[in-house]
């Protein structure tokens, strides 16, 4: 078990945390939310002993040990792969060294001898004898074939020294787990293979993760970083956001009486429980839901942006229609003969590991660049908006957000203009903010509201995720969802796909193209598409989104 107690950090006048209690306990797996900049990897750190707090203690109960998902990738270069996961259980490692250095002794003695079998018993209760075995069926689930055990970290890659310092956290059982953002850089297959994973987990799991799917899976409680204080729910993410907004419509409401709210909470916990599904932490999740009373059930003082798309018009029969497009780009072709067409209704996922490819379709078609060959049509009926991957050149001019933003609405009042960046979040001072300094996520939510002014019936989205925190995406999720027009986009974000997609394009290597009217979960159960997807990717990786 691991308390935080009165904890407080400040940085200079910005206060982090104040006053923070908190307890977690074996046999949960908890999940830290938070607005961007509101101190989750901080924390993370702060319990790891990495930052050291201004106020406060934490108390890791005697004997337990803790491990941290490490950020460093250079740090292990000198090692191979293999040794710099059994470093993750930093007691046998050392065993192992010690030992491996009396045996190599050329004068080994008889107090070496005594020496030897002392670490000997010790190696053996710590499982030193399974350790290899061990970390390599780790490695194999998280992507890493076993001709790579004996490479040294310095000759891997910067994505898959990821994947090996995430296998160095888990190894050997930890009593404590620290994962700051654990799926980045993971496909699918190896995210399926860690949630798996932290389900059969007894010990106790705190995790930092944007990647809404990952949670809902794994978490039986959900920590929310607000204001300096950390409020715990019982619940993953989905339980936690949509109890939270229950509990805030009921306070609207004063005249409703205690049984009424009782009654909608047992209704809502009943729904919610039916649709759990992963066997473990669902269990475990319904067992403490259902014992949830009205006044465990609280609002969130988090704020949610409101998104929303309202195009002008509804798009005609005809959308857009790409015969024979391709581009070549530093010699390599990155678009072949691609032909595609889009019909009215479409909200399509362009998905696979050629993420280039899907770029440049997008900048082609949004008029941007010009292909090397064929061509691309749009209906007459049809106004696009364009969210690029990389925004930087709308952000160049010392301009105030607002500013920037009146030069997108046809409606100039500064009244209106300060009130649409309200319900973006940003009020007051920070809609006066400087463009040039805004965060990432600040500009991406600048972009959203440009493209809502534009007010288009087709958008085409390049990763519209990326840089935006939980609520963000959330609210970007549900107005996906809700758009009446045609959508073309891409993320990373397993929920994000599946729950807007109504059709499937993944770019597969030399060419190949898989087009399929289902939503990703489908997409990824049919045996027709596995097995395209194992004929083309044969020699290849197959990173799914």
């Amino acid at each position: 078990m691991i308390t935080a107690s009165n904890i407080s950090l400040s940085f200079g006048t910005q206060v982090l945390f104040k006053e923070v209690n908190i307890k977690f306990t074996p046999g949960n797996c908890y999940g830290v939310i938070g607005a961007n900049g509101a101190g989750k990897s901080t924390f993370l750190k702060i319990l790891s002993g990495e930052v050291e707090q201004d106020t406060g203690e934490v108390i890791i109960t005697p004997g337990e040990r803790l491990t941290v998902l490490k950020q460093d990738h250079f740090a292990y270069n000198d090692f191979t792969v293999l040794e710099t996961v059994i470093m993750g259980y930093e007691r046998l490692y050392s065993i192992m060294s010690e030992r491996d250095a009396l045996y190599s002794k050329e004068d080994f003695s008889e107090e070496d001898g005594i020496k030897a079998a002392e670490l000997e018993g010790e190696f053996a209760e710590l499982g030193g004898w399974e350790a290899e075995a061990e970390a390599g069926v780790m490695l194999s689930g998280l992507g890493i074939s076993e001709e790579m055990l004996s490479r040294k970290m310095s000759d891997i890659d910067d994505t898959l020294k990821v994947r090996i310092l995430l296998a160095q956290a888990l190894f050997g059982n930890p009593d404590i787990l620290l994962l700051d953002e654990p799926t980045n850089h993971l496909d699918l297959e190896s995210i399926h293979w860690l949630e798996n994973f932290l389900e059969n987990f007894n010990n106790t799991v705190i995790v930092v993760s944007h990647d809404r799917h990952f949670l809902n899976s794994v978490c039986t409680h959900i920590a929310d970083i607000d204001f300096g204080k950390i409020q715990l729910y019982v619940g993953n993410y989905d339980f936690w956001y949509l109890s939270s907004q229950l509990a805030a419509k009921q306070m609207k409401d004063d005249k409703k009486r205690r049984e009424d709210k009782i009654s909608e909470l047992k209704e809502f916990i009943q729904r919610f429980s039916s649709n759990l599904s992963k066997a473990k932490q669902a269990t475990s999740r319904k067992k403490l839901i259902e014992k949830l009373t009205i006044d465990d059930i609280r609002p969130s003082s988090r704020r949610f942006p409101y998104v929303a798309f309202k195009p002008e018009r509804e798009p005609g029969k005809n959308i857009l229609e790409v015969k024979g497009l391709s581009k070549t780009v530093d010699g390599v072709k990155v678009l072949q003969d691609f032909n595609l067409v889009v019909n009215n209704g479409d909200k399509i996922a362009f998905v696979g590991p050629q993420h280039y490819a899907k770029t440049l379709f997008f900048e082609i078609i949004s008029g941007r660049i010009e292909a090397d060959e064929g061509e691309y049509t749009w209906g007459v009926t049809t106004k696009n908006s364009y969210f690029p991957k990389d925004n930087h050149e709308y952000f160049t001019d010392h301009i105030s957000i607002t500013d920037w933003l009146r030069q997108y609405s046809v409606e100039k009042d500064d009244t209106f203009v300060r009130s649409f960046l309200g319900r973006m979040l940003f009020s007051g001072d920070e809609a006066m903010k400087d463009c040039t300094v805004l965060s990432g996520g600040e500009k991406v939510r600048c972009m959203l509201s440009r493209i809502m002014l534009e007010a288009g019936n087709v958008l085409v989205l390049d990763e519209p995720t990326s840089h935006l925190d939980l609520e963000a995406i959330t609210s970007l999720n549900n107005g996906l969802i809700d758009f009446s027009g045609v959508l073309l986009f891409n993320s990373h974000d397993h929920q994000f796909v599946d729950t807007i997609a109504n059709r499937i394009i993944e770019f597969a290597p030399d060419g190949n193209v898989i087009d399929r009217m289902m939503g990703l979960e489908e997409y990824l159960a049919n045996e027709e598409v596995r097995a395209l997807r194992d004929s083309y990717y044969k020699g290849h990786s197959g990173v799914m989104i």
